[in-house]
C-alpha cells in the first residue's frame, strides 16, 4: 500500500483548521465562562447580600431582647427596694417610685392596684383602657405589649405581676415601665455610609422609626411602596410573614437598581426589623473584576482559572470585611451594657470602677489644660460599723441607701460614686461647681439636724482644682483631709464613727 505524503498544503490546512477548532473552542470556552461567572457572582452577591443583612437583622434582635431582659431584671430589683421601704403615705410612694427612678434608671416606672389603678412618681390614673395588659383577668409571667401615644407613636411596655405585693392596705397586681421607641432605634441603628438601611415596622407595614429603608420604600408604608416592584405570590407571602410575626426577605429592582430586605421580628412585641442594602454596591465591584478577566479569557483559557481564583480572593476579602463589621457590631453592643459593669448593684449609683475610668479621664484634661473649674466631694458614712454591729448588715445596707439617696438629692447635679463600703465621692463641674457652696452648706446643715434624730449622718469634705493640680488625686487629698476633721466635729457633736 502506498504512503500519502504529507504536503505543504495539506499541513497548512490542517494548521488553519486546527487553529480555527482551537480559536473556537477558546471563544466558546470564554463566552460560557463569562456567563457563567456572570451568573455565579449575582448569585454570590444575593448570598453576600442576605448573609451580610440577616447576620445584622439577628444582632440587632438579639440587642433588644438583651435590652428588655436587662429592663425585667432591674424592675425586679425596684419591687425589692419598694418591700424594704415602710410607706406610710401616698406621699411617701410617690417619693419612693422617685427614687427608683434616680437609683435604677427606670423612667415611667409605675405600680397598678387590683383596681387598675396606675400609681406613679406623679400621678394616678385608670389603665385598664390604656393598657393592654391590665385586660387580662390574671397575670400569670412578665409581658411585652405596646402602647399607643399620641396617635402613631409607640412605646414598648413591660409588666410583671406582683400578687404578694400590698402597700397602704392596697393589694397590687403589676408594675410595669415603658421604653420609648427612640431608645430602640438608638440599639438598633446601622451606620455603614449610607450602603445599608434599617427601619422598625409595626405589622400593616408602617413605618415606626421614621428611617428610611433606602430611596424606594423611603419612610413610606413597606407593603405600599413595594406594591408592583415583586410579584403577587411574593408580596402576598411577605405580607403574611408581618401578620405572623415571622422573618424573611424580599428582592427587587427599580430603575435597573436592585434593592434586597431582610426582616426579622423583634421578641413578642408585635414589631419587625428591616435591614436594606443596595445590591449594586456589591455587584458593581464584583462585575469590574469579573470584567477584566472576561478580556483575559479572550486570549487564552488559562486565565479563566485566574478569574476563578481572582473571584474567589474578592468572596474572602467580602467575607472578611463582613467578619470585621460583625466584630465591630457586637463590639457597639456590649458598649451598650457597659454602664451595668460601672453600676454599684447596692445603690444603682456609678461604682469604684466607673470612678477609675472618669479620674483617667479628667487627669488627662488637666494635663491638657481643658478644665478651668472642677470640685471633688468626699463622703463617708458615720456609724456604719456600729449599725451593722448592733442591727445587723441589713441596716447597714439601709444605712448605705439611705445616705446614697441623701448624697445623691443634695448634689443633684455632681457626678455620684460609691468607691468603698461607707465611702462616696461626688465629681462637680458646670453648674454643680457654680453651687457647690449652697449644696455642701445644705449637706452639713442637714447632717447636724439628723444627729439627734438618729438619722443618716455623713461627714464630707471637699476641695477645687488648684494652680499646681497635676492629679485628680492632688484634689481628692485636700478633701479626704477636711472630711476627716469634719468627722471629728460630728463625733463631737454626737455622731457615731467607726470608733465609737
Amino acid at each position: 500500500m502506498k504512503k500519502k505524503q504529507i504536503t505543504n498544503r495539506t499541513f497548512l490546512l490542517t494548521a488553519i483548521i486546527g487553529s480555527l477548532l482551537i480559536i473556537v473552542m477558546i471563544t466558546s470556552n470564554a463566552i460560557w465562562s463569562s456567563n457563567q461567572t456572570l451568573l455565579q457572582t449575582e448569585e454570590a452577591v444575593l448570598a453576600v447580600s442576605n448573609f451580610y443583612l440577616e447576620n445584622i437583622a439577628d444582632r440587632r434582635a438579639q440587642t433588644v431582647e438583651s435590652r428588655i431582659d436587662s429592663e425585667f431584671s432591674q424592675m425586679e430589683k425596684a419591687l425589692d427596694f419598694i418591700r424594704d421601704e415602710n410607706i406610710e403615705s401616698q406621699e411617701e410612694l410617690r417619693t419612693t417610685l422617685g427614687k427608683i427612678r434616680n437609683l435604677l434608671s427606670l423612667n415611667r416606672f409605675a405600680l397598678v392596684d387590683q383596681d387598675d389603678v396606675v400609681y406613679t412618681q406623679y400621678t394616678t390614673y385608670t389603665g385598664k383602657s390604656r393598657h393592654e395588659f391590665l385586660s387580662e383577668e390574671k397575670m400569670e409571667d412578665r409581658t411585652i405589649s405596646t402602647v399607643s401615644l399620641y396617635g402613631s407613636s409607640k412605646q414598648l411596655c413591660l409588666a410583671i405581676p406582683t400578687p404578694d405585693l400590698t402597700i397602704l392596705g392596697k393589694r397590687f397586681k403589676a408594675c410595669f415601665i415603658q421604653i420609648d421607641i427612640k431608645d430602640i432605634i438608638d440599639l438598633l441603628a446601622v451606620d455603614d455610609q449610607g450602603i445599608t438601611y434599617f427601619a422598625l415596622y409595626s405589622v400593616n407595614g408602617s413605618n415606626l422609626s421614621g428611617t428610611e429603608l433606602g430611596p424606594v420604600i423611603s419612610d413610606k408604608n413597606i407593603f405600599e411602596a413595594t406594591k408592583g416592584l415583586v410579584s403577587e405570590d411574593i408580596w402576598k407571602e411577605n405580607r403574611e410573614n408581618f401578620l405572623n410575626d415571622a422573618g424573611g426577605s424580599m428582592s427587587y429592582s427599580f430603575n435597573g437598581v436592585t434593592e434586597t430586605m431582610c426582616y426579622v421580628p423583634l421578641l413578642n412585641t408585635g414589631w419587625e426589623f428591616a435591614v436594606l442594602i443596595h445590591e449594586s454596591v456589591i455587584l458593581s465591584e464584583i462585575r469590574d473584576i469579573s470584567e477584566k478577566n472576561l478580556t483575559a479569557n479572550r486570549d487564552q483559557i488559562a486565565f479563566t482559572l485566574i478569574t476563578v481564583l481572582l473571584f474567589a480572593t474578592v468572596l474572602l476579602l467580602e467575607l472578611r470585611a463582613l467578619s470585621k463589621d460583625k466584630l465591630d457590631a457586637e463590639k457597639e453592643s456590649r458598649m451598650a451594657f457597659q454602664n451595668l459593669a460601672n453600676t454599684d448593684s447596692m445603690t444603682g449609683v456609678r461604682n469604684k470602677h466607673a470612678y477609675t475610668e472618669y479620674e483617667h479621664s479628667l487627669n488627662r484634661k488637666i494635663h491638657d489644660g481643658e478644665l478651668k473649674h472642677l470640685a471633688v466631694v468626699v463622703c463617708d458614712i458615720n456609724g456604719l460599723k456600729y449599725i451593722n454591729d448592733t442591727l445587723g448588715h441589713a441596716a447597714g445596707d439601709k444605712l448605705i441607701k439611705d445616705a446614697c439617696v441623701m448624697i445623691c438629692d443634695i448634689f443633684i447635679h455632681g457626678a455620684v460614686f460609691r468607691i468603698g463600703g461607707d465611702e462616696f465621692v461626688v465629681i462637680l463641674q458646670d453648674k454643680g461647681y457654680d453651687s457647690m457652696n449652697d449644696t455642701t452648706s445644705t449637706m452639713n446643715r442637714k447632717v447636724e439636724e439628723n444627729i439627734p434624730q438618729n438619722g443618716v449622718v455623713v461627714s464630707i469634705g471637699y476641695a477645687v482644682l488648684e494652680e499646681g493640680d497635676h492629679h485628680v488625686r492632688d484634689i481628692f487629698e485636700r478633701a479626704d483631709k477636711m472630711m476627716y476633721a469634719r468627722k471629728q466635729e460630728l463625733k463631737a457633736m454626737g455622731a457615731k464613727t467607726r470608733e465609737s
